[in-house]
């Protein structure tokens, strides 16, 4: 089942015109949320994300949070799994092709929820791989915007070099992964790129800096240099479907000694014990 502006249906049902101008322009943002035991995790920040994205690009935010609450509590419970991803959208809604903003225009609404599938025992044990890639995206990788394509691409070079993510750099600078935040741990600190409009602020990416300051994992939050990250111990990715995970080869070569490292066991360990007592709460 999913919501498409104002009704629940099943998703074969739902239909968008041709000209809703996320199709059309890719004019649009969306969130993914993810929930656990029926709870969504973090949703109150989830949310705020998404009012950064619409105010980023100019859009009303067509539900109140108290809306995007109760829309979303019954989406979960319209379908099946106890552990679910809802993908929320927005676009700013049906016009004629005209790259100016349309006046009077309703925003199209649309969630979906599908199964979240944490990442597998064996990759956690394994790690994945990796590649790194020039980040050539615009200037506003803060806003979760539905046009994609950049990332879409630079994913597909990972996907197309048998690796699972893309780690982007702008002028040697650490930004963040086609589809998730990078952190590198160098000289037994932990270290994550600072909040800016280079990369998208992460909900995971934050509370993994709050785990490593509750467990005494030392960290910074600072620019990282390419060659830090190619001469890193430990290289982690974060999602919010992908949690925290290992990065264990970049570019051909092991990460530190080419398997998990000590301080994605203590922050893996520490992320299962706070998502358990989200779904305790």
């Amino acid at each position: 089942m999913i919501y498409l502006n104002g009704a629940f249906m099943p998703l074969e049902e739902a239909r968008i015109p041709v000209l809703d101008r996320g199709f059309i322009f890719g004019d649009g943002v969306y969130e993914v949320i993810p929930v656990y035991s029926r709870k969504p995790f973090r949703l109150d920040e989830h949310l705020a994300r998404l009012q950064h994205s619409l105010d980023g690009i100019m859009l009303d935010n067509p539900r109140s949070n108290s809306e995007w609450t109760e829309i979303i509590g019954e989406l979960i419970d319209a379908n099946e799994p106890e552990d679910q991803s809802v993908y929320l959208h927005v676009t700013r809604g049906v016009a004629k092709r005209d790259h100016a903003f349309p006046k009077g225009v309703k925003p199209t609404v649309f969630m979906m929820s599908n199964p979240l599938v944490p990442p597998s025992r064996e990759t956690l044990e394994s790690g994945v791989i990796a590649v790194s890639a020039v980040d050539n995206r615009w200037l506003r990788c803060d806003i979760k915007a539905i046009s994609l394509l950049p990332n879409v691409l630079l994913r597909q070079g990972a996907v197309d070099a048998g690796a699972v993510e893309a780690i982007l750099f702008r002028e040697d600078f650490l930004t963040e992964g086609a589809a998730s935040n990078i952190f590198a741990v160098k000289d037994e600190t932990l270290l994550a790129p600072p909040k800016d409009n280079f990369m998208l602020p992460g909900i995971t990416y934050d509370v993994v800096l709050e785990l490593a300051a509750s467990i005494g994992i030392p960290f910074e939050v600072r620019r990282i240099s390419k060659e830090e990250v190619l001469s890193a111990s430990e290289l982690l990715l974060t999602s919010s479907t992908k949690e925290v995970t290992p990065i264990t080869q970049l570019d051909g070569k092991p990460v530190g000694s080419g398997k998990p490292g000590p301080y994605f066991a203590k922050l893996h360990a520490a992320y299962q014990e706070f998502k358990s007592s989200v779904m305790r709460a």
